[in-house]
């Protein structure tokens, strides 16, 4: 996938409301992604909406139209089962700050959100089931798949992964301050601004069971600087 392709206007994709907000840069999608850890699945299951958090991984050079997003969890969980051939929904949001006017009707908040539409499938070939899953694990803590054993058979055969193109996407965010009536400023007497915020990680603290004589590798403590 070419990052800094646009991202794609289909109708689902289209924003109808705060059109100003819309991301036009495919690279805002992946800047996105990269940075955050959760995303949400949204599956009709018996003929109900139901919204799953989950974590993920993605492959830019995957093998679905855009790209590919990978998700993962039980074969036991249902909503995972459903959303196998059928047009699905992933959201991810990162907020970065509270939009505190000088009204309740203009606060908000400062955001970054992406919404992926398509049709799910079940990752059934070894070989990319196995790198779709190295790099759930890399997602999180970058090169943490190559300290690790292998999958068992029986782990494997437990965990289901679902595969969702990135070509269908669309981005929305806002930021900056307040943006306040006239007569609201005019008027003063209250007090506006943002309230930001931020995620962090960190310390990490190692387990009980961990020989004390083992140190964090390098790409831990990367992720703690990031």
């Amino acid at each position: 996938m070419n990052t800094s392709d646009s991202l794609s206007p289909t109708a689902r994709t289209t924003l109808t409301r705060l059109r100003e907000r819309a991301g036009v840069d495919r690279r805002e999608l992946v800047d996105l992604l990269d940075s955050t850890y959760v995303c949400h699945l949204g599956v009709v299951m018996d003929g109900a909406p139901r919204v799953m958090p989950t974590a993920f991984a993605v492959d830019y050079d995957g093998p679905d139209r855009g790209g590919t997003l990978y998700l993962h969890g039980s074969v036991a969980a249902r909503s995972l089962v459903a959303a196998v051939g059928v047009d699905v929904c992933v959201t991810v949001t990162q907020l970065d700050g509270l939009v505190l006017a000088r009204s309740a009707f203009h606060h908000s908040m400062n955001y970054r959100s992406a919404v992926i539409h398509g049709c799910a499938r079940r990752v059934d070939d070894l070989r990319e089931r196995g790198k779709a899953l190295d790099a759930m694990v890399d997602h999180i803590v970058p090169d943490r798949s190559s300290q690790l054993r292998s999958n068992t058979r029986k782990e494997l055969a437990a965990t289901v992964v679902l595969a969702l193109p990135l070509y269908e996407a669309s981005v929305k965010s806002r930021s900056g301050p307040p943006q306040d009536d006239e007569a609201d400023i005019e008027a003063g007497g209250v007090w506006a601004g943002v309230v930001s915020v931020q995620t962090t990680v960190g310390p990490a603290t190692i387990a009980d069971d961990v020989n004390d004589q083992i140190q964090a590798p390098s790409n831990v403590d990367a992720v703690l600087t990031r």
